[in-house]
């Protein structure tokens, strides 16, 4: 299946999961274009100083993969915020939290897959 960019439903959230600013969501499939069991396939991009809050994932995970910019990644509430760069990927598992923020001058842009568990 291919699915050309002009098909791809994209979307604003305002403070997502408690963060600042906006966070535009395209996404690339969405449930039912994929017989896998993912909750989310998507682009995201986020403005200089927006964030998405710290909220935790319950019998799912999160995969991030920088595509361009820097991002200040928390991956608990009282855990240092590590740098991620282009190329770089993180994953937050069942049971963990995290939040993610846009510290420079640039724009964010990373991939992110939510994966349902057992």
């Amino acid at each position: 299946m291919i699915k050309r960019e002009n098909d791809m439903v994209t979307e604003i959230r305002e403070r997502m999961r408690g963060g600042e600013g906006q966070v535009i969501i395209k996404h690339l499939f969405k449930p039912g274009e994929f017989a896998g069991n993912a909750r989310l396939c998507a682009h995201l991009t986020l403005g200089p100083g927006c964030s998405i809050g710290l909220h935790d994932h319950q019998h799912e995970e999160e995969i991030f993969y920088i595509i361009a910019g820097e991002g200040l990644l928390l991956e608990r509430p009282d855990g240092p915020e590590q740098v991620l760069r282009s190329g770089d990927a993180a994953i937050n598992q069942h049971g963990s939290s995290h939040s993610i923020r846009n510290g420079s001058d640039q724009p964010l842009e990373l991939l992110a897959l939510i994966l349902l568990t057992p």
